[in-house]
């Protein structure tokens, strides 16, 4: 693992599923059909610091929950593409329009609908709970389930990589 983490350092944009990684995978759905997400913390506050730095985080996600939007748009994210079909599209879409090569990009997905972008991309991630598949063709397993902190893990790693992390915390590594 600390080849891979070493690699973290050239890393210019980390793109996010939603369901199984910001989430633990669970959708509580209400008497009207709403399906309702819960997220971690600690993700918010590594999405919300990457975000002040101008270190680019992007969400690609099937699902289509407003909530959602509306806490990631908060915590500062500026690329949240939600209800998306062909994520492999989207994802070469935002790589032409920020200039940013796909050598340079860390993907963290779950299961099959992120296949084709993780292994499309420099580096590929997963949470430790994610689909045997997923698992397979990951350079960087976190140590953490989805939805229970393992984007603030990873993010902590890259920044740290990239000297963009807490001076206090990166002393403790």
């Amino acid at each position: 693992m600390a080849s891979i983490k070493a690699q973290f350092g050239r890393i210019e944009a980390v793109v996010l599923d939603v369901d199984g990684v910001l989430t633990d995978g669970s959708i509580v759905v209400t008497a009207q059909g709403e399906e309702n997400r819960i997220m971690n913390t600690k993700d918010g506050f590594a999405l919300s610091h990457a975000s002040k730095l101008g270190f680019p985080v992007w969400v690609i996600s099937g699902g289509k929950s407003p909530g959602v939007a509306t806490r990631l748009h908060r915590l500062g994210l500026k690329e949240v593409h939600l209800g998306i079909d062909n994520k492999l599209e989207t994802l070469e879409q935002l790589l032409a329009h920020h200039s940013i090569s796909k050598e340079n990009v860390l993907y963290m997905g779950d299961d099959l609908p992120d296949f084709h972008c993780m292994q499309a991309v420099g580096i590929a991630a997963c949470p430790a709970d994610s689909a045997p598949e997923i698992l397979a063709i990951s350079d960087y397993v976190v140590p953490v389930d989805g939805g229970k902190g393992c984007v603030r893990h990873l993010l902590r790693e890259v920044l740290l990589a990239k000297g963009l992390w807490f001076v206090s915390d990166a002393a403790s590594s």
